[in-house]
């Protein structure tokens, strides 16, 4: 089927201002490995699951890709004899789909992805899907040419091609999906999007091979909430402009406490459940506070604890005549609060049997009916709402924000009528930084990395892989010294049971799962560090907006620039390692050397042994 019109103008030449034109204008630089018209690959070992006890279970689901090797793509002086060189680029259609929430720099995946199919064939077609995963069911297409990309390069937002749901899950989608493919002659589908996307992307992969649909599938690591996170991936196309958009308002908000010195401010981030983007944005403007959902769990901490905790450190600072302060609040607070979790459970599990909003209050248990009752009415109509598709709260409207202040309120109130507290009145503002965020200009960052990351799914495509991600590795580093690569998606997979209600039964399915802030990292070490100076001291800081020359436009985020990360490095280098013990432990070699070897590889095999027994994943927890 052809190019379909829709409602919306997608596709249509934007109107830009001057910064947007200036932008327009930057063209990002390639790494060594991508430059040429030449694709060189060399393959490692075959590619596992992080956890040996989830490796039965995923090699199950998924026959046909679990256990593929990684792929390296090197640049044209590297000298690997074995590795495979792709000269031969026949035309080839390609589709691409925004699925999952917007964010910044998903423009640039698909125009890298569109120079790369250019400069390798002329003749070759890139076919944007409009509406998102609904334009793939229904093949609503648009051909992406240098005329439609012109206007969108380096810009924010999704509004090129646009997006609707963020699932292709059921068997009717998925269905749908190949039907597109082959009536569309696709040799290969990109889709970009975050842990639930590229969980699609693996199944549609294995389905796809199973059904010997020729069309190849590859995912990209694109979400503003960089809870995309394993040994593969270092951070998610997005992350970084989204923490420093809001590092900014911190900033300014920080600077307005200060300055009139009788305000709190509730500041409550986007990010879904895990806390990275509250962890990144407090390393770069220091509040006061910030309540890590991790850390809250971790500790099993009530809704009073947090309470308390907010409030010893409003006394403590009073003490000091100080009587403002700056508190972040991931989105995701709520549901690690063991309380409101299971409440949510209950009120989730009286959705799925069809009771209505209005009777939910009335059905539940009575320990539940206690909690639901102790909360204010603007929070008890908010955490009624029906759960997203992936089955979690609907985050962004719960204002867990307005629901501390207003305790913390209450419980300073009460400590000044018992004598206990004896500062000024408290005084609250509350913010919810979200939506302001995701249509952002990219950083210059996102822009590089994104690009990149379209070129890297053209590799995928001409070395004939499926069911992979694409990668780059190295990104604390300078862009030519970016690694670039492609890992199966099934080896980012976990296996995870989860239960609603204490009679249920656990349940595990394979997926690509949420990576949480690592309480053991070195960037969460880097917070708890300067936690006691952040709280009293008042070293608020303020990086400024997004800066795209001169000062600060090379800046990364602190979570990255902090970690050793380079995984795939590493990986590559174990392999040289292991190359050169054959190379040197051969037939006819000495006694004393092939003794050395010998106690060596004992002795590594049994420690490695000893560490996969224990599940030990060589990797942080992230």
């Amino acid at each position: 089927m052809g190019s379909v019109a829709m409602d919306s103008d997608y596709g249509a030449t934007r109107e830009l201002s001057s910064l947007q034109k200036q932008r327009a204008l930057y063209r990002p630089a390639l790494p060594p490995c991508l430059q040429g018209t030449s694709v060189r690959v060399e393959y490692g070992g075959a590619a596992i699951a992080a956890d040996s006890g989830d490796a039965h279970v995923i090699s199950h689901a998924f026959p046909h890709t679990y256990g593929q090797p990684l792929a390296h793509f090197l640049p044209k002086t590297a000298n690997v004899p074995d590795a495979a060189i792709v000269t031969e680029h026949p035309p080839v259609r390609v589709g691409v789909v925004f699925s999952g929430r917007q964010s910044p720099g998903g423009h640039n995946v698909i125009w890298g992805l569109h120079d790369a199919i250019n400069a390798h064939n002329p003749s070759s077609k890139l076919i944007g899907f409009l509406g998102g995963t609904d334009g793939l069911f229904a093949q609503k297409t648009l051909e992406i040419t240098n005329e439609v990309i012109s206007s969108y390069k380096n810009q924010g937002g999704y509004d090129m091609l646009g997006r609707t749901r963020d699932q292709i899950s059921t068997t009717e989608q998925v269905k749908a999906a190949m039907n597109t493919c082959q009536a569309l002659k696709l040799d290969a589908l990109v889709i970009i999007g975050g842990v639930t996307s590229n969980t699609d992307a693996a199944q549609l992969a294995e389905t796809f091979a199973e059904s010997k649909c020729s069309t190849k599938v590859v995912g990209v690591p694109v979400t503003l909430n960089g809870d995309l996170k394993n040994q593969f991936v270092e951070t998610t196309v997005g992350f970084d402009t989204i923490c420093k958009v809001n590092s900014q308002l911190i900033g300014n908000v920080c600077t307005d406490a200060l300055s009139a010195e009788k305000y709190y401010y509730f500041v409550r981030l986007m990010g879904r459940k895990a806390s990275h983007v509250a962890l990144e944005c407090a390393l770069q403007s220091h509040p006061n506070m910030v309540l890590l959902g991790e850390e809250v769990a971790a500790s099993k901490l009530t809704i009073s604890d947090i309470t308390k905790q907010i409030c010893d450190a409003v006394q403590a600072r009073a003490e000091k005549d100080k009587y403002h302060g700056v508190v972040l609040i991931p989105e995701g607070l709520v549901e690690s609060i063991p309380e409101l979790y299971a409440l949510l459970q209950e009120i989730h599990g009286l959705h799925d049997k069809g009771v209505s909003i209005e009777n939910i209050s009335s059905h539940l248990s009575p320990w539940a009916s206690a909690l639901f009752d102790f909360l204010p009415p603007f929070i008890r109509k908010q955490l009624l709402l029906h759960p997203e598709s992936d089955d979690s709260a609907q985050l962004s409207q719960i204002e867990t924000e307005k629901l501390l202040a207003q305790l913390v309120e209450t419980e300073i109130n009460k400590r000044l009528d018992e004598g206990t507290y004896k500062g000024k009145k408290f005084n609250a503002i509350c913010h919810f930084f979200g939506y302001q965020a995701r249509g952002a200009l990219p950083s210059k960052f996102d822009c590089d990395y994104a690009y990149i990351l379209g070129h890297v799914s053209y590799h995928i495509l001409a070395a004939g892989l499926n069911g992979y991600m694409a990668t780059v590795t190295n990104l604390k580093s300078h862009v030519d010294k970016w690694k670039c690569g492609a890992a199966p998606i099934t080896s980012m997979m976990t296996v995870k049971g989860w239960s609603r209600g204490p009679a249920a039964s656990q349940i595990g399915k394979p997926a690509v799962h949420m990576a949480s802030v690592d309480l053991k990292g070195k960037a969460y070490e880097l917070l708890r560090q300067n936690s006691s100076s952040f709280l009293m001291d008042d070293i608020y800081k303020n990086p400024g907006p997004l800066q795209f020359e001169g000062a600060g436009a090379e800046a990364k985020p602190i979570s990255l620039c902090v970690e050793d990360r380079d995984y795939m490095g590493r990986i590559k280098q174990l392999q040289e390692y292991l190359e050169k013990v054959k190379s040197m432990v051969k037939p006819g070699c000495s006694q004393d050397v092939l003794k050395a070897a010998l106690s060596s590889m004992a002795h590594v095999t049994e420690l490695l042994t000893i560490m996969s027994s224990l599940s030990y994943n060589g990797q942080a927890t992230i």
